[in-house]
C-alpha cells in the first residue's frame, strides 16, 4: 500500500492502523501531544496537537488519508463536549486542503434502539450525554465538504486495549487466576470488536472511494457474554474458567453519588444490563473482511498481556488495573474507544 497517511492519536486503534499500514508499505506519520508511536522504518512521529489548525497543514500535505483516531482526556460528556467537536472540525478542514478522506473509528452510542440488533441501516439518533455527542459529530462528518468514512465498533479487545471491560480489568485477573467483577449481567449477549479488525476495516474503506461518505461496521464476531469473553481468554492463557460475579447496576449508580467515573459508567449500563448486539455482515462483504476468529483473536490478546505484564514486573511498574493494584477483577474501568 504506497502513499502517504496520517494517523491522528496513538491509542489501540491509531498505533494498530498505523502498524497496518507500515507493514503493507505505507508511509505512515503519527502525531500526538507527546511525539509517542510504534518503531517502525515506515512511521514519522511528529508532536501535535490536532485540536490547533494552524499546526494540520504542513503534517496533512500529501497525505491520501488521515486516520482520525484520538478521545476525549477523560471518559465523560463534558471532556468530550469540549474537546472532541473542535478537534473533528480542525481535521476536517486541513484534510479538505489536502484532498484527503478522512476515516473515523466510532462507537455504537448513537444508534438510537439499541435494544435491536443494530445494522448499518438502523437510526442513529441517540440524545443527550454521551450518546448525543456521538450523535452530534456523526451530524457534523455528514455535513462536512471532506469525505469522510465512520467505521463502527463494539467494545475494544485486543492488543494495547488496556481500559476497555475486556481489557485491564479483565486479562490480568484471569491469567492471575483470580475471581472477576463485571458490570451489569454477566449473561447478556454484547458485542466485541477486535481492534486489529477494525483498523483493517478503516483501511480497507480508506482505499475505496465508492465506500467513502456513509457509516460502515468492523467486522466483529458473533456476540459473547462478558462471561462467555472471560472463558475466551482464559482458554487462550491454558487456566482455569474464572468466577465471573456481576456488580448490579442499583450498586454502580449508588457508587457514582461519589465517584465521577462511576457516575459516568451508569450512562452507559444499558449496554451491560440488556442484549447489546451489533450486526457486521453488510459491511464485511462490501469490505471483503471477516472478523478474525475468536480463538485466535483471544489467543493474541492474551499474549500481548503476558509480555506486558512481564514487561511491567521486570521494571517494577504494574499496569493500571492489575490485582496488584486493585481488588481482584474489578470492574471500574470503562472504555476510552471514541
Amino acid at each position: 500500500m504506497s502513499g502517504l497517511y496520517v494517523v491522528s492519536g496513538a491509542g489501540p486503534v491509531g498505533w494498530t492502523v498505523a502498524e497496518q499500514l507500515a507493514e503493507q508499505g505505507g508511509r505512515v506519520r503519527v502525531l500526538t501531544r507527546s511525539g509517542s508511536g510504534p518503531d517502525h522504518p515506515q512511521i514519522e512521529k511528529l508532536k501535535a496537537d490536532v485540536s490547533s489548525p494552524g499546526m494540520l497543514g504542513n503534517a496533512f500535505e500529501g497525505a491520501a488519508a488521515v486516520f482520525h483516531c484520538i478521545h476525549g482526556s477523560s471518559y465523560s460528556a463534558a471532556a468530550w463536549q469540549r474537546e472532541l467537536p473542535a478537534a473533528e472540525q480542525a481535521v476536517l478542514a486541513a484534510a479538505g486542503e489536502a484532498g484527503a478522506v478522512v476515516v473515523f473509528p466510532e462507537s455504537l452510542y448513537s444508534y438510537s434502539n439499541p435494544r435491536e440488533v443494530m445494522t448499518e441501516a438502523s437510526p442513529r439518533e441517540a440524545a443527550a450525554g454521551k450518546r448525543g455527542i456521538r450523535t452530534a459529530l456523526l451530524r457534523a462528518r455528514a455535513a462536512s465538504p471532506t469525505n469522510t468514512v465512520s467505521v463502527v465498533a463494539g467494545d475494544f479487545f485486543g492488543p494495547r486495549v488496556r481500559m476497555a471491560h475486556a481489557g485491564e480489568r479483565m486479562v490480568p485477573a484471569i491469567l492471575a487466576r483470580r475471581p472477576l467483577q463485571v458490570v451489569g449481567n454477566a449473561d447478556q449477549p454484547h458485542s466485541f470488536t477486535y481492534v486489529p479488525d477494525l483498523a483493517a476495516a478503516m483501511i480497507r474503506a480508506a482505499a475505496k472511494p465508492g465506500l467513502w461518505n456513509r457509516v460502515l461496521h468492523a467486522p466483529t464476531n458473533a456476540p459473547l457474554t462478558q462471561r462467555q469473553i472471560a472463558q475466551a481468554f482464559a482458554g487462550a492463557a491454558g487456566v482455569p474458567a474464572p468466577t465471573v460475579r456481576a456488580v448490579p447496576g442499583w450498586a454502580v449508580r449508588a457508587l457514582g453519588r461519589f465517584s465521577p467515573d462511576m457516575r459516568e459508567l451508569g450512562e452507559m449500563l444499558y449496554q451491560f444490563q440488556r442484549t447489546f448486539v451489533m450486526d457486521s455482515q453488510a459491511s464485511e462483504e462490501l469490505l471483503g473482511l471477516h472478523p478474525t476468529p475468536l480463538h485466535a483473536a483471544a489467543r493474541e490478546t492474551v499474549e500481548w498481556w503476558r509480555a506486558e505484564l512481564a514487561a511491567a514486573r521486570g521494571t517494577g511498574r504494574v499496569p493500571a488495573g492489575t490485582p496488584a493494584e486493585a481488588p481482584a477483577g474489578t470492574a471500574t474501568g470503562t472504555s476510552r474507544k471514541p
